[in-house]
């Protein structure tokens, strides 16, 4: 009998303990989880890398200079000056300097005159200017360096250059420059002196091979572009590698930002790696984002982002009616999964560029052009304007998509611009869309996503239908902490839904995108409780 006492004394303290030992977490172990997860987001949200807006900029073409009588000198042949009202044509080819001639015409403009817009971008709603290449060279475009610790004087100096950083960031603005670094111009200084004499310290820092029709190695073949031998570690200390190289003087000594470099995908891992290890030494928390039309997932952290080109393809390929919106989204969050949240948010959106038709060339009705830019304004990532683009100015292949700025196009009357003002100011309003999670929505017909931050009143409902056809369906919101019966409405129009049991009945016009909100006013005061705010 004592030893059935015993027993029961020994099972009355064991049994609590293999209860407590299976219970789930308690409140204090959940919140360890969310300082955690604020902790996350709160360092996203510090780091002005992930999901800013950057406008891109040709400065010969932003602006005109208010100088131009006293600077016409340095537009003497091959290159043209070109009157503002013109629009590039394509021209012929000129054998002597290796170019077409569109692409020595100019029309004038320099960062002086870029600084006397700064309060346009600002008003826009701008946090980053990204300007094509600057360095002394033959062409408007400027991917030909000639020198590149030198500014072409038809933009101004260096001096001019830290002048327009420092007031970007009085402004809280940033600068991030654009870096040619896998070839020079065929009329560099350099490459003459390489190409005249062998012995010359120069040599070695191109690609000579006597097996070429020219003689040396030129970028896609062309002519003007002839590549650098970034395997000569002279080539890497000029370029990058010590305090004074190319890379790194325009970090310290005119205070840039960071670095957009053209053709990365020729760099290579280990010369991105290197070079973006250098750029971070230089100037700690500066941008170094990849000209990459790759697939992304890889290139970090041998570049901090690339310009998501693979993103731009999909959307493309859905607005033009070529893949439905469920496959479409799927693969957003496939290319999100193997590539990473914190890259995919420092790489930016890019619809497009100079390199591209112009979005309203791309996609030639308005609803495209509408959920196009809903949609890039929504996903994970930094912005990419394109100057102008805002406008809804056109533009076909090059030079076309280069034309000047239409200025005359600002004007509340135009609905491109007051869209983008409205999608701008919703930007910085939702920090969801800046920095927050990405979660797909299930969906025969739509694309549907979510942005979330850990409050649901950050949460963003984004659904999209590309086809010709109203669609009524019900979702599955995937987000815990939106309370039944609550109100999820579009930012974007006077639409509003109702939420049950975690689902939301939808309803969306033939091509129309909505961005949605849940109204927290009515929510219970105990909501709080449970609801950490970020």
């Amino acid at each position: 009998m004592n030893n059935w006492v015993v027993l029961l004394v020994i099972g009355a303290l064991i049994f609590p303990a293999m209860v407590i030992a299976v219970q789930p977490p308690k409140w204090s172990a959940m919140n360890n989880y969310d300082q955690a997860r604020e902790k996350e987001l709160m360092e996203r949200a510090a780091d002005w890398r992930n999901g800013p807006v950057v406008y891109q900029i040709i400065v010969d073409r932003f602006v005109p200079s208010k100088k131009l009588d006293s600077k016409k000198a340095l537009y003497s042949s091959p290159r043209r000056l070109r009157g503002w009202s013109e629009t590039p044509k394509q021209g012929k080819y000129l054998e002597r300097d290796g170019v077409w001639s569109h692409e020595v015409d100019f029309w004038g403009g320099d960062l002086a005159s870029l600084k006397t817009k700064l309060d346009y971008l600002q008003e826009l709603g701008i946090d980053v200017v990204y300007l094509n290449p600057v360095f002394a060279s033959l062409t408007n475009h400027k991917y030909d360096a000639w020198d590149y610790h030198k500014v072409d004087p038809v933009y101004g100096s260096r001096a001019d250059l830290a002048d327009l950083a420092k007031e970007l960031h009085r402004r809280n603005l940033r600068l991030v420059l654009d870096g040619v670094f896998n070839h020079m111009g065929k009329r560099s200084p350099m490459f003459e002196e390489a190409r005249r004499n062998s012995r010359s310290r120069w040599h070695k820092f191109f690609k000579f091979d006597e097996k070429q029709p020219r003689g040396y190695i030129g970028w896609a073949d062309v002519e003007n572009l002839p590549e650098l031998n970034l395997e000569n570690p002279e080539v890497q200390k000029f370029i990058y590698s010590e305090p004074d190289s190319v890379v790194q003087s325009y970090l310290r000594n005119e205070g840039i930002d960071g670095w957009r470099l053209d053709v990365a995908f020729d760099l290579g891992f280990r010369y991105l790696t290197d070079l973006t290890r250098a750029v971070h030494a230089a100037k700690p928390g500066s941008l170094v984002i990849g000209e990459i039309w790759n697939y992304p997932e890889e290139w970090h952290p041998a570049v901090d982002g690339v310009m998501n080109m693979h993103g731009r393809k999909l959307l493309l390929t859905m607005l033009e009616g070529r893949l439905s919106g469920p496959l479409c989204s799927q693969m957003w969050e496939t290319s999100i999964d193997d590539a990473g949240m914190n890259h995919i948010l420092k790489s930016w959106l890019v619809l497009d560029n100079h390199d591209t038709p112009r979005l309203a060339n791309l996609l030639p009705e308005v609803w495209q052009q509408r959920m196009a830019r809903a949609l890039q304004f929504t996903l994970p990532g930094a912005v990419c304007l394109y100057y102008g683009s805002e406008l809804g100015m056109t533009g076909g292949d090059d030079p076309e998509q280069r034309a000047p700025m239409r200025w005359d196009l600002v004007s509340p009357e135009n609905e491109m611009l007051e869209l983008h003002r409205k999608l701008l100011d919703m930007r910085h309003k939702e920090p969801a869309l800046r920095y927050g999670d990405f979660r797909r929505l299930h969906s025969e017909k739509l694309f549907a996503f979510i942005r979330r931050t850990i409050s649901v009143r950050d949460t963003v409902v984004v659904l999209a239908n590309p086809t010709a056809q109203p669609v009524k369906e019900l979702l599955q919101l995937r987000e815990s902490k939106f309370q039944d019966v609550s109100k999820i409405c579009d930012l974007l129009s006077a639409a509003s839904f109702t939420v049950y049991s975690g689902t939301v009945d939808v309803e969306l016009p033939a091509h129309s995108v909505m961005v949605l909100k849940v109204d927290t006013a009515d929510y219970p005061n105990g909501y709080n409780r449970y609801d950490r705010i970020f």
